[in-house]
């Protein structure tokens, strides 16, 4: 039996390390949906970085209801003024760079993020569901950042 249990030893060792970077590092996801079309297709799997500084632009996968994720990519960071108007994002009043929309950008009234708050858009924003329908999400429902594409394998590589 003792023979048993050191042979097994280390197979226990590496699933619990498994488990814990699985948990607490980084995880697999799949995206669902066409709301960030072109950049990320429907059935594409990422690997979602869980201890990621959110910075703008970044594409996060958010707990958005109960067993439910949605993947969208920040625009507004803490403290910023965010508005919408005429298809021109505008921080803090200086319209911003907007090279992943796809699609007119319907107008969203200007708003002032909280300290915890992002803004997010999804890239095909004709469809998608995000900040302008259900408002600023709050940093204790980012789940992490997209960082690396593996499947389909010909575009595997980072995001």
């Amino acid at each position: 039996m003792k023979k048993i249990i050191k042979e097994l030893y280390p197979y226990v060792i590496i699933v619990i390390i498994v488990i814990l970077v699985r948990s607490f590092i980084v995880t697999p996801v799949r995206v669902d949906g066409d709301s960030m079309n072109n950049y990320l297709l429907d059935g594409q799997i990422l690997v979602l970085y869980k201890l990621a500084k959110i910075e703008r632009y970044d594409i996060v996968v958010l707990h958005e209801a109960e067993d439910d994720n949605i993947i969208k990519r920040v625009y507004g960071l803490p403290g910023e003024k965010i508005k919408i108007d005429h298809n021109k994002i505008y921080v803090n009043d200086e319209v911003i760079e907007d090279n992943y929309g796809l699609g007119k950008t319907s107008s969203y009234d200007e708003i002032t993020l909280g300290a915890d708050e992002y803004f997010v858009l999804g890239d095909n924003r004709e469809i998608s569901k995000d900040s302008r329908i259900i408002g600023p999400i709050n940093k204790k429902n980012i789940k992490g950042q997209t960082v690396f594409r593996l499947f389909p394998f010909n575009k595997f590589g980072t995001i």
